[in-house]
């Protein structure tokens, strides 16, 4: 007697929809918003910033420039460094390169100078919690990388470097520059370093839950390996 199929194992597996640019646009924006928060959360601790937020300070110390705005002004070179590395834009690039320096320049005009060591450590932490904040909006939106993000991914392509070498070498030199420039180093850098990763895993967690929008897009950020993150 044949077998007779059952609606357990032949069932098609259910795809949703891709959900659309203007449905995803308002996490974006939220997150690069929040995001740029979060950096002057961190950069009024004055206990430590992430590599390219203290090469930007330093920059800013060196100029008199406004940190974000250094943040806006490095973000179109950098873009130009994409074609030849065979990346390209997407929306959500563009909006980064000007919202994101944009927020950390409110951010730093409005937010309190802390002095006290208590005060200084809980206001890095809450910077580094919020980044992750953003980082998983923004990453769920899934609309194009940052232009940061976007140079370490072509490095990887075009030199065949992992996806790890390529940000470690990139931001290791960066954080070396923005050292050399004055901008500030310390258990800040160090707690985001090793903190940023395991916040974002989880904010994506909160923000795309099946991990079928970002799933990919946050591996090449975070350096991680496929498989790695929302797991």
């Amino acid at each position: 007697m044949p077998d007779v199929p059952t609606a357990s194992n032949h069932a098609p597996a259910v795809t949703r929809p891709r959900p659309s640019i203007m449905s995803r646009l308002p996490g974006l924006l939220a997150g690069l918003v929040i995001f740029g928060f979060g950096i002057a959360l961190m950069a009024r601790a004055g206990i430590g910033l992430g590599p390219w937020e203290a090469f930007h300070q330093g920059i800013q110390f060196r100029t008199g420039i406004p940190m974000g705005t250094i943040s806006i002004l490095l973000g179109l070179p950098i873009l130009a460094l994409w074609w030849p590395l065979g990346e390209r834009p997407g929306i959500g690039t563009l909006v980064n390169v000007l919202l994101i320096g944009s927020a950390t320049n409110v951010g730093n005009a409005v937010l309190p100078t802390q002095t006290v060591p208590v005060l200084q450590f809980i206001q890095m932490a809450a910077g580094v919690v919020v980044i992750g904040i953003g980082s998983g909006l923004y990453l769920a939106a899934d609309l194009g990388p940052g232009p940061r993000d976007g140079l370490m991914v072509g490095v990887h392509h075009r030199f065949r470097w992992s996806i790890r070498r390529a940000r470690t070498a990139i931001e290791l030199a960066v954080l070396v520059a923005g050292w050399a420039l004055g901008g500030t180093i310390g258990i800040g850098t160090v707690v985001f370093a090793f903190g940023i990763g395991p916040v974002v895993q989880v904010m994506l967690g909160v923000f795309d839950r099946d991990g079928r929008i970002a799933r990919g897009r946050a591996v090449r950020v975070l350096g991680g390996a496929p498989g790695s993150v929302g797991e």
